[in-house]
């Protein structure tokens, strides 16, 4: 972890790491970076989808 970041991301990873006594190498950092801003990509898409009110939740079924 670096006390040089400046990014959002880069603190987010900082601080996630920290709260999770997570270690993470400088090497892993980019790919950290990468797969945190595509699931944030995707959470958007999905956050963006508007949904009338009377939408109710898919039924489950267990076997």
């Amino acid at each position: 972890m670096t006390d040089k970041s400046t990014e959002p991301l880069d603190d987010y990873i900082d601080a996630v790491a920290k709260a999770l006594a997570l270690p993470v190498d400088e090497s892993w950092r980019p790919a950290v970076r990468a797969n945190l801003e595509v699931s944030l990509r995707l959470a958007r898409l999905v956050d963006e989808f508007p949904l009338p009110d009377e939408t109710e939740p898919a039924s489950v079924f267990a076997a």
